[in-house]
């Protein structure tokens, strides 16, 4: 299983808007905040791995 990183870029509404940070892209994925941990903010750093989003620390 792969493990990949990202930082939040945008929220709108139930939405955050997600940019990898692994590798070079410039593409953002959008993510229902319910998916995602409950006090993330704009410049959180996220670990996406086993299906599941986590606060990095």
């Amino acid at each position: 299983m792969e493990t990949w990183y990202y930082i939040v870029v945008s929220i709108d509404g139930d939405y955050a808007n997600l940019k990898r940070t692994d590798i070079e892209s410039d593409d953002l994925k959008l993510v229902a905040r319910a998916l995602l941990p409950a006090d993330i903010d704009v410049g959180s750093r996220l670990k996406y791995e086993l299906m599941q989003y986590t606060l990095e620390q």
